[in-house]
């Protein structure tokens, strides 16, 4: 699916490392910085996007800084609808027990693009019984 993109900073569009991957990485667009323990920023990627009506932009962690350094995505998954036009920004936090540097241009989260649908709400006297 072709989506409109626009950077406000100078950086690398998003992009699969790998045919098969679901995600495209998202970069720290801004300078280096040190993620101290049980700390959280939020971090701008440099870019806008217009996702189409239908579907939104989640932002997951890479399993990777999650797995080696305990960074992960506050909000996960963060939601970026199809109504925002504003710059992308990741909310990082840092569960690990060392201070890391987050350095410009790092790959630091994933975007995929999912479809969603609309709830439309029937209220009932009654619903069915489950086994929980």
């Amino acid at each position: 699916m072709r989506i409109k993109v626009k950077r406000i900073r100078e950086v690398e569009l998003p992009q699969y490392q790998y045919p098969g991957d679901s995600g495209v990485d998202l970069i720290n667009a801004e300078e280096t910085f040190i993620l101290k323990p049980m700390m959280r920023k939020v971090v701008p990627t440099g870019i806008k996007v217009e996702i189409p009506t239908g579907y939104e932009l989640q932002i997951r962690p890479r399993s990777g800084l999650a797995a080696k350094h305990g960074i992960t995505v506050l909000n996960t998954p963060g939601t970026v609808d199809s109504s925002y036009r504003g710059e992308i920004k990741v909310i990082l936090i840092n569960l690990g027990e060392k201070e890391i540097e987050i350095k410009k241009g790092m790959r630091i989260a994933q975007g995929v693009l999912v479809k969603v649908e609309k709830i439309e709400w029937k209220e009932v006297k009654r619903l069915r019984r489950s086994k929980r």
